[in-house]
């Protein structure tokens, strides 16, 4: 630990901006870490439930899906199902906003890395120039009496060493903040398409069993032919 405030001391004042960014990607990687395990250790288990029950009582459907309120796909799955007899068109409104709202969750903490990634090699590469600059105006270049060549030599080594550490750290930093940034896009990808296969088996569902056009349809053409029969010829939707 004292190694690394040495290390950061060295680095001058652009070290603090650097190790705020190193701090903040660190807690977004952790917070996004345990939404991610959350979400994908749940989601399947809640996705079957919920589909299964649909089938048989949307009652039973809603109710599973309110319990898993603190999952994304529950909130995405009850906020159809909480409404009262909606028609096909609805039922899927209200699934595209849910979706809308959890994909912007997921999305949380893009913008801090997005920042970190520009932000931080560039400061990275400020601190190195303000070093030399520093390094280069405490030398004693053709001035008498002063210390010799060789000890200049070693003193501006020593300084320009000293400014490439914020290069580097602005490059670590930025590095793994690009890592947890690439990972939490495929994953965000991933789960738009696990979304859009899990509403459209909903509204399926929806559309098969309890769609109130449906069944009143369904029901004509019985009783303009019953067993089967069309002497109409009205289709079957």
């Amino acid at each position: 630990m004292a190694a690394l405030i040495d290390l950061v001391m060295k680095g001058g004042p652009v070290m603090i901006p650097i190790v705020g960014f190193s701090v903040a990607t660190v807690a977004c990687g952790l917070e996004r870490a345990w939404y991610w395990y959350r979400l994908l250790t749940q989601e399947n288990q809640v996705v079957q439930d919920v589909l299964e029950a649909a089938r048989h009582d949307l009652s039973e459907a809603e109710a599973i899906a309110e319990q898993s309120q603190d999952v994304p796909i529950g909130r995405f799955l009850l906020a159809p199902l909480r409404l009262r007899q909606p028609s096909p068109e609805t039922f899927r409104l209200a699934m595209e906003a849910a979706g809308d709202r959890e994909f912007a969750e997921m999305r949380k903490g893009d913008k801090l890395l997005e920042t970190t990634i520009a932000v931080s090699p560039l400061l990275g590469l400020l601190g190195t120039v303000t070093g030399l600059i520093n390094t280069f105006n405490n030398l004693n270049i053709g001035g008498g009496g002063g210390e010799g060549t060789s000890a200049q030599a070693t003193r501006a080594a020593a300084g320009i060493g000293e400014a490439l550490i914020t290069t580097a750290a602005g490059m670590v930093v930025a590095i793994m903040a690009l890592l947890i940034f690439r990972l939490l896009v495929s994953l965000q990808a991933r789960q738009m398409d696990y979304f859009s296969a899990a509403g459209s088996e909903l509204e399926l569902i929806y559309r098969q069993f309890w769609d109130e056009s449906e069944l009143e349809d369904e029901e004509v053409l019985e009783a303009i032919a019953p067993g089967g029969r069309n002497p109409l010829g009205i289709e079957r939707r």
